[in-house]
This record gives C-alpha cells, sequence and structure tokens, in this order.
C-alpha cells in the first residue's frame, strides 16, 4: 500500500475499510467501496494527517514510510466526521512526543469549514488550493463526485438537499483539488466538479 502524491507535500492513500460488508444493500448506509482514502499534508514545521486509517498487508512499511515523511515534526491528526477516527489514537500515541493532544491542534495553513447539521467538517488547504471532505462529497467515476447518497445522512439534521445548499460557500473558494474518503481525489477543476455535483444534488440527481 502507497501513497500518491497528489501535490508537493500532499499525499493520498487508500486502505482496506475494516468494517466494510460485501453484501451491504445498495445504495444503503453500509454500502461503500472497500477502499477509504486518507490524507498526510506537510507544513513547513508540522505534518496534518486527516482520517488515516493504516493498511492490513505492509503495515511496518508504510510506518515506516510515515515516520521518514514525519521527521520528528510535530503531527496533528484531524478527523473529518466522528466515524473517521480510524487509527487516529494509534497514531497519536505514536507521534505523541511531538504533539500534545495531536488530534485538537489545527496549524496554520489548514482552514475548518464545519458543516453545520450535518455533523462533518471539510478542511481547506490554501497552498495546494485543496479541499478535505469525510462523507459530504464521493467519487461518481473518473473526473466526477456527488453528493452523499440519502441514506447516509439518516443520524444527521439535513437531507441530500440540505447538504448541498450547507456546502455551496466553499464555491467561493478556489478549489483546485478534490480529497474524498470514498473515491479516487480529482487533481484537476475542483471547483467545477463541486459545482457539477452541488447542482445535480439541488435537481435530485441521485
Amino acid at each position: 500500500m502507497s501513497a500518491v502524491e497528489i501535490a508537493p507535500g500532499l499525499f493520498h492513500w487508500r486502505a482496506p475499510h475494516p468494517a466494510w460488508r460485501a453484501d451491504a444493500d445498495p445504495g444503503g448506509p453500509e454500502d461503500w467501496e472497500q477502499l477509504v482514502g486518507s490524507v498526510l499534508y506537510e507544513l513547513e514545521d508540522s505534518v496534518v494527517l486527516f482520517d488515516p486509517l493504516l493498511p492490513t498487508a505492509g503495515r511496518a512499511g508504510f510506518l515506516a514510510w510515515l515516520d521518514e515523511r514525519i521527521g520528528g515534526r510535530p503531527v496533528s491528526i484531524l478527523t473529518t466526521i466522528r466515524w473517521h477516527r480510524r487509527d487516529r489514537e494509534l497514531l497519536a500515541e505514536r507521534y505523541r512526543p511531538g504533539a500534545r493532544r495531536a488530534w485538537n491542534a489545527v496549524p496554520p495553513g489548514v482552514v475548518p469549514k464545519p458543516i453545520r447539521g450535518a455533523g462533518e467538517t471539510i478542511y481547506w488547504l490554501a497552498g495546494p488550493a485543496a479541499l478535505v471532505f469525510g462523507d459530504s462529497l464521493i467519487g461518481a467515476g473518473t473526473g466526477r463526485v456527488r453528493v452523499c447518497p440519502e441514506s447516509w445522512l439518516s443520524g444527521v439534521r439535513v437531507d441530500r438537499a440540505g447538504l448541498s445548499r450547507l456546502m455551496r460557500p466553499l464555491l467561493e473558494l478556489p478549489v483546485e483539488l478534490l480529497l474524498i474518503s470514498h473515491g479516487e481525489p480529482l487533481r484537476h477543476d475542483g471547483r467545477a466538479a463541486l459545482a457539477r455535483a452541488l447542482h445535480e444534488a439541488d435537481a435530485g440527481v441521485k
């Protein structure tokens, strides 16, 4: 399992989710791809991990790669949505000498964008012009994304159209990259892809 460098200092990797079910009902709340994404972002004086999930195969080698990238710098571990805690505590303990309460520290260069009512925080990375999503935006094929299915929103206060409206302020940002947990990252024209996804959700397109 290797990480892909999406932009200088910005890495994305995918690992098997331990709760994935091959027999999940199509379109239901447990219907997602087996591989889910995590992000590493290097700043000058610190490193940020978003929703990190370690691979099961080759874990020792992957941890050695993480250690090398981090290089003793302070580490922040940020979670987009509460069920994406994943390996947060394990990694916070591993890198604790470089960061007290690693999961609470938001360094300069990372801006939280809370989606109130949806229980999610999206993160804006101004340097690479990237947005990091939890579950609100998912892959929809090459070069496309979509707002998550209605079934994923049963535990929050908004429906799919309401979630789309809450995300509209993100279009004010000069977005180039979209980093999503469910699907491959979009490396170009992120704002246009996001605008299309929000428009489709408003129109009831699934």
